[in-house]
């Protein structure tokens, strides 16, 4: 503790402006009719040759503040969709208010102008790529149909990955992710009409948590319009089985107060088959081979609740208030499984049918209070307090009968589990933004504290109901974080400059009652970033940045329970699990604003995986998490967008990798072995623009995949073909959107693990072929862009996956 000590009095006492030598510039933006004009470009320049010295965007309200400039004489003048404001002198001995900037043109008028597909989809920045969704097919679908075709994005069935590694969601820079299952399902349900651009961050700052990888900001639209607008919105999809959900939200704003609530119910039966096959190996080579059909289905019936209030007690403080409720009570699961097992000359053993109803009830609840303070020349103070309670029961009721060859009954086996978990996360963060001479400064204090209790009873229930005290067991986790960090940066002519270091120190215990041990642990480390990017010419730029990152691991996976599909079929958990460390270099190259090329390199440390084993004595398969004992993954990633005519927009993402995990095979004499893949992704993507008026737009694009590592397994090729339509109706107060999917019904594949004593695999067949139809209707101001936003607490994303 004393480290963060130290290091919070040091940030503390550099966070006091040193402004004795530069200063302020503060306005507003307005058009001819005196409206504010939002996200305007103010710039300031040499009165000798009027070239730029610095320039900043005004804010949602026009408003405008460009720090750290230096005493002298300048030009400033105001820019917005290639119209100016006329060029101002002004003197800066000291903070300048100078009052309103007027750009003649009554640029609000603009919002009714079509944007066809010649707009730019693609930017770089330094840290950071960016995407432009605005008017593209994909916004009338869902956020999830978003990031999937966000350039530099793989999506690996539920899961979204940058440079191979899982990414992290934000909204508007505030945290989503929880699992990946849930927030699959929370951006299925979050319009993609919302969106105004991706940001896919590949190292992020130190301002972010240590613990992540690469971050997906989905920024917003803006707008400044006052009253109230709402909206009613439905999608139906048709897979195997049809879903639909629904939804409404209403938004008030004034000049002070925001407030938003929305509700969606979201019930869906969904369906996937799995078809596998196990080799059980002895000395004399394959003794018994096994081979599964199964079947799963689940129904459930979720509920997405949410109040958000924002309000501004004047121009320099501001409070928000967000809470979310998810529920989703009485998901039910449905399992039939079929296994034929043959012996060495394929002749029929025997068989075994398992039947299994699963129950769960799930309720996630989190508050979120942030009260911010703006500094008169520039930055502010951001104090943020947050709250999860996440309430987790399963029940689970199984029973597999075992036939001979001739179909005779042999035996029965079955058994009752029943499991809970409940997880509270208290969080609070202090975050100080300012600047420090011709420096950009930033730092900030956080302390994370989690508390998870679980527990499993486990039943046989071949005759009677006889409880297994060996399976069934208690445990109990605590952790604290605390946290500390700046960052500095700077921008040249030509060179731009952002490092920064992050200090955590963390404590954490978990107890297991059935293995009656406790592991403790305590540990201190650094986490330094570096973003240096550098533009020759306008049309090449280079940029280089590192992060040190970590990854915790679940509180599911820490606990040592054995979760059960049937007696031959488990996974277990790892309370010896570790967390791990990574080291991320990227060389990013830009060319003229249209090609980029990006080459990257990871050291993944010991990687948290989650590997498959078989056992060959019992002929029992199992999955278990455990820290590998090294990982590296390296490629080379290439963008490219272009406009080929004004109706039709380009986009291709390719993408060359390698990955490979060394690990303890456990049920080979615990030997090493190293899985690798060299892999390709390919992306082309059609944006059309299908009428004049650009109220109707299409969309054609195929993704091919030649494999990928999941941790002892190795993946196939997939490949997706998927189709869009959009229209817009009656001055844009209605949408509505067509979307097919897996339109070659290639985007499953196989799946399989064969080294040593090991050889298994598995072909998954879920609902990707599909046809959803989606309608939205607005009423009142609906042009008014609302408050939404989510929770943005790291903590919550290592909550139940299931």
């Amino acid at each position: 503790m004393k480290y963060l000590y130290f290091l919070w009095f040091v940030s503390f006492v550099c966070s006091i402006p040193l402004n004795a030598q530069s200063f302020a510039v503060s306005g507003a933006v307005k058009d001819g009719d005196n409206q504010s004009i939002p996200f305007a470009t103010v710039f300031l320049l040499q009165v000798a040759d009027s070239t730029q010295v610095k320039g900043v965007s005004a804010d949602e309200d026009g408003r405008f503040v460009m720090r750290n400039v230096q005493p002298n004489i300048y030009l400033i003048k105001a820019s917005y969709i290639g119209k100016s404001s006329k060029l101002i002198g002004i003197d800066v001995s000291k903070d300048v208010a100078m009052g309103t900037l007027i750009i003649a043109e009554q640029v609000q008028n603009l919002k009714e102008v079509v944007v066809t597909s010649t707009k730019p989809k693609i930017e770089r920045k330094a840290d950071r790529l960016i995407f432009n969704v605005e008017n593209t097919v994909v916004s009338q679908g869902s956020s999830w149909d978003v990031l999937k075709r966000t350039p530099g994005v793989i999506a690996i069935g539920e899961e979204l990955q940058v440079r191979n590694q899982s990414a992290t969601i934000y909204i508007n820079d505030r945290k989503v992710q929880l699992s990946s299952q849930e927030v699959h399902d929370l951006l299925e349900n979050y319009p993609a009409g919302h969106i105004k651009l991706i940001e896919v961050i590949g190292n992020p700052p130190a301002k972010y948590d240590a613990e992540g990888g690469a971050v997906l900001n989905i920024v917003t639209n803006k707008n400044i319009s006052l009253g109230y607008k709402g909206n009613i919105n439905s999608t139906y999809t048709q897979g195997v089985f049809p879903k639909y959900t629904l939804g409404t939200s209403h938004f008030y704003k004034t000049k002070k107060l925001n407030l938003l609530a929305s509700y969606t119910y979201g019930p869906r039966k969904d369906y996937k088959n799995i078809e596998s096959e196990a080799n059980f190996i002895n000395d004399t080579g394959i003794f018994s081979r096994w081979q599964t059909d199964f079947d799963k289905t689940s129904k459930a019936k979720a509920h997405t609740a949410q109040f958000n209030l924002d309000y501004t007690l004047d121009e320099r403080n501001k409070l928000d208030f967000t809470t979310t409720a998810l529920v989703s009570p009485n998901k039910d699961f449905d399992y039939v499984q079929f296994t034929e097992m043959r012996n060495t000359q394929r002749l029929l053993d025997s068989t075994f049918i398992t039947q299994s109803d699963l129950f769960e009830d799930k309720n996630n609840f989190s508050a979120d209070f942030t009260y911010t303070y703006d500094f008169k020349a520039g930055g502010n103070l951001r104090l943020n307090g947050h709250y999860t309670n996440f309430d987790f029961h399963s029940t689970q009721n199984a029973r597999s009968d075992y036939s001979d060859d001739n179909g005779q009954f042999i035996r029965t086996y079955g058994f009752f589990t029943d499991a809970d978990q409940d997880i509270e996360i208290y969080t609070t963060q202090l975050d100080i933004s300012t600047t420090l001479g011709s420096l950009d400064f930033e730092t900030g204090l956080k302390g994370s504290f989690i508390e998870s209790k679980s527990g499993i009873e486990y039943f046989n229930t071949t005759s009677g109901s006889v409880f297994i005290a060996n399976l069934s067991d208690d445990y109990i986790y605590d952790e604290k974080v605390y946290a500390g960090y700046v960052s500095l940066s700077k921008d040249w002519n030509k060179v731009s400059l952002k490092t920064g270091l992050r200090a955590e120190q963390t404590q954490s215990s978990g107890f297991s009652t059935s293995l009656s041990e406790i592991n403790d642990l305590n540990y201190f480390e650094l986490f330094p970033t570096l973003h240096l990017l550098f533009k020759p010419h306008t049309d090449h730029s280079l940029s280089f940045d590192y992060s040190r990152k970590l990854a915790r691991p679940r509180y599911e996976d820490l606990n040592p329970f054995r979760y059960y599909i049937n007696e031959n079929n488990f996974s277990e958990g790892n309370p010896n699990l570790l967390p791990n460390f990574s080291h991320n270099f990227n060389l990013n190259y830009t060319l003229q604003d249209e090609f980029f090329f990006d080459f990257y390199y990871r050291d993944n440390g010991n990687f948290i995986s989650t590997l498959a084993f078989q056992d060959n004595f019992n002929q029992v398969l199992r999955d278990i998490t455990q820290n590998v004992l090294g990982s590296t993954s390296y490629g080379f990633d290439f963008n490219y967008g272009k406009s080929v005519t004004d109706w039709w927009y380009l986009y291709s993402y390719i993408s060359i990798f390698h990955e490979d995990e060394t690990f303890v095979a456990l049920e080979s004499d615990n030997q090493e072995v190293t899985n690798t893949v060299n892999g390709g992704y390919l992306d082309l993507t059609n944006y059309l623009t299908l009428s004049k008026d650009g109220t109707f737009k299409g969309e054609v694009g195929l993704t091919y995949l030649s494999g990928f590592l999941e941790g002892s397994y190795k993946q196939e090729e997939t490949t997706n073909l998927t189709l869009g339509l959009r229209k817009t109706l009656w001055n844009n107060r209605a949408l509505i959107s067509l979307q097919v999917n897996d339109l070659l019904n290639k985007a499953n594949n196989r799946i399989s693990s064969k080294y040593l004593n090991q050889d298994n695999a598995y072909f998954a067949r879920e609902e990707t072929q599909y046809v959803r139809l989606g309608l939205t209707v607005n009423f009142g101001n609906f042009r008014l862009e609302d408050n939404q936003r989510e929770i943005d607490k790291i903590e919550r994303e290592r909550l139940n996956a299931n």
